[in-house]
């Protein structure tokens, strides 16, 4: 499929490679992506990857869109020479249930299953992480079940706790700062998903591949400890 580039606002063009979550489309967005970053036209001020498209956001009294779309597309026909980073395996380790999953028993009745199968099928697949956005550091990650597809709630809640392993549809992610949210809450991790003091800010980047591991509360101390 030929990408489908239109102008998203006066500043902006969006790069579409198709529809849906797709590792396809996102492994071109990957890659569109890291060609500007090695090779940013001075007038492109930010990028924001999606599931399956490209947000350029540029300075408009430096180039017209209609320059700026040349110059991608011919971007465009280099995808084939970019050669993407080995992918990264990331292991989060989770307490499920109780207090730092609030919806696990929602999710679970939602399904037509036990708590413990909610568990059991969201521990066992590996998830790529499609994009960062929301807040700092909030992966979007694809590749969950649709056993476990929960929609969002209703009302969001005004504040949800930093390292909260949430369901959203067929997406899950983890909230890395405390911040509202509406996303179904099935547990909490001990790990620090965003530190602006580090080099590399953002535990979890575009690209990752991302593991569960169930643990008990005593583990998710140690660990919050360390």
């Amino acid at each position: 499929m030929t990408p489908l580039i239109k102008q998203a606002s006066d500043h902006s063009l969006l790069v579409s490679f198709g529809e849906g979550i797709s590792v396809e489309h996102h492994r071109n967005v990957r890659k569109l992506t890291q060609l500007l970053l090695s090779d940013k036209p001075t007038s492109v001020r930010n990028l924001h990857p999606g599931y399956n498209s490209l947000l350029i956001s540029f300075d408009p009294r430096e180039v017209a869109p209609e320059n700026l779309e040349s110059d991608i597309r011919s971007l465009l026909g280099r995808l084939g020479t970019v050669a993407l980073p080995e992918e990264r395996h990331v292991e989060i380790p989770v307490v499920y249930g109780g207090a730092s999953g609030p919806d696990l028993h929602d999710v679970a009745s939602h399904n037509r299953m036990s708590g413990k199968d909610v568990v059991r099928i969201h521990t066992s697949s590996e998830y790529l992480v499609y994009f960062l956005g929301f807040s700092p550091g909030f992966p979007y990650m694809g590749g969950m079940s649709e056993q476990i597809a929960t929609p969002r709630l209703p009302i969001p809640r005004t504040s949800v706790p930093a390292g909260s392993v949430a369901i959203a549809g067929n997406q899950t992610g983890i909230y890395p700062v405390s911040s509202p949210g509406g996303w179904r809450i099935i547990g909490r991790t001990p790990l620090r998903l965003f530190d602006v003091k580090l080099d590399r800010p953002s535990l979890l980047n575009m690209g990752d591949l991302v593991r569960f591991r169930k643990i008990t509360p005593e583990e998710f101390d140690r660990i919050k400890e360390l």
